[in-house]
């Protein structure tokens, strides 16, 4: 099989997690902007935050609405995070994948374990998966409070929930500890560059 440079290629579903404050969805939305992908925009039934736009920050459900889609089966990947649920639509991510384009999704542990395990083969085929650490516990606790967006007993919810998220990183492809804003964006680019160049991809290039 001859290879050209316009050769298609399959999406990348990029999965991205991390604690609260890891910088993970401010890196996702730069890299949306900058660098050519799709950053997939989740349901979720917690109320809008000051300044975020529905269906452009999330797009935001009743408990109704949302259990609805849980039972048409039309979740990629859902969970309960801080006793509000959380998911992605998965015919906006295939989609995407389907016209070649890069989709990055900011989920918690539970959604990336769902996707991770998901038999679709066309996600399989194009998933790939980072784990976004904060340097330190202290400057997380610093980032989160910084933010002044919760209370301290949602904060200290979130801290808490933190650590248990975090032993989850062996399981992700790449591990990306966070340093300062730019340097967290270069590498997160490098390994969507390298994704680029999988051969699987190209050879894949038309999704089961």
């Amino acid at each position: 099989m001859q290879v050209t440079a316009n050769q298609p290629r399959t999406g990348i579903l990029l999965v991205i997690s991390g604690p609260s404050g890891s910088g993970k969805t401010t890196l996702c939305r730069r890299m949306a902007a900058e660098a050519g992908c799709t950053h997939s925009i989740s349901c979720t039934t917690r109320p809008p935050r000051e300044g975020e736009i529905n269906g452009q920050d999330y797009h935001f459900l009743s408990m109704h609405e949302f259990e609805e889609k849980i039972a048409m089966g039309e979740f990629l990947e859902y969970a309960r995070v801080h006793d509000h649920l959380y998911g992605t639509l998965k015919s906006s991510v295939l989609e995407c994948l389907h016209k070649g384009t890069d989709v990055l999704m900011d989920v918690d542990v539970q959604g990336a374990a769902l996707i991770r395990n998901c038999n679709d083969a066309a996600i399989q085929v194009s998933r790939s998966d980072v784990f976004v650490l904060p340097p330190s516990m202290s400057e997380l606790e610093s980032r989160l409070r910084g933010r002044k967006t919760e209370t301290e007993a949602e904060l200290r919810l979130r801290i808490n929930n933190a650590n248990v998220e975090m032993q989850c990183w062996p399981a992700y492809q790449y591990t990306l500890i966070s340093r300062t804003p730019e340097e967290d964006f270069a590498r997160l680019a490098a390994i969507i560059e390298a994704e680029r160049m999988r051969s699987s991809r190209l050879l894949s290039a038309k999704l089961p």
